[in-house]
């Protein structure tokens, strides 16, 4: 099945929310088709960015964990939001920026990027750059003196995405090793640290 075509019907149905069409009938089926008309150019225009087949079977079976990644997604927002507000709030402001290399499983651009946009929305971090020749992401974070709690939110959205994006690792696999020459293990001031 051609993926073009799938994406332009996506794109007239968010078209319908973007314009926030009233529940009328001919004016839904109105937008409606206008969006489709718009999507479907769109997408054709843009269908070289995407990969050409898809296969149905195989993408019902990753919203299953398309949807867990929003919702823990959701979750570590939330929490980060309270944690950023309690360490301003606190007197003595407990905030010791570091960087963090995390290396990933992860392979394709979709997956790398999802998870990178994921961590810089996360207030309190943000992804710096992407390591190409070691596939890895260096992220900034308030507090880099926890790497496991700036590590741990990132290996489970990781584990949804090596599903959701069809990787040929598996949830659960073990981290790549890394060489970091640049790296300690040990907390420094603006130094850069390994995430396991």
């Amino acid at each position: 099945m051609k993926k073009w075509p799938v994406i332009g019907v996506v794109l007239a149905v968010l078209w319908l929310f973007v314009r926030g069409v009233a529940l009328e009938p001919t004016r839904i089926i109105g937008e409606f088709l206008i969006g489709l008309a718009f999507g479907m150019l769109i997408a054709f225009m843009f269908r070289r960015f995407y990969t050409l087949d898809m296969n149905l079977t195989r993408t019902v079976q990753a919203l299953p964990y398309a949807g867990l990644y929003i919702v823990v997604f959701i979750k570590d927002l939330i929490l980060a939001n309270i944690d950023v507000a309690y360490r301003v709030l606190l007197p003595s402001m407990p905030i010791e920026p570091g960087v963090v290399v995390v290396p990933l499983r992860v392979q394709t651009d979709g997956a790398i990027t999802t998870i990178a946009n994921s961590i810089t929305l996360t207030p309190g971090t943000i992804t710096m750059d992407y390591d190409e020749e070691t596939n890895a992401l260096y992220v900034h974070s308030i507090d880099a003196t926890d790497t496991d709690g700036i590590v741990d939110p990132i290996r489970t959205w990781e584990d949804y995405a090596l599903v959701i994006f069809d990787e040929e690792g598996k949830p659960g696999d073990p981290v790549p090793d890394l060489p970091m020459a640049h790296a300690s293990g040990e907390p420094t001031e603006g130094g850069v640290k390994r995430g396991n």
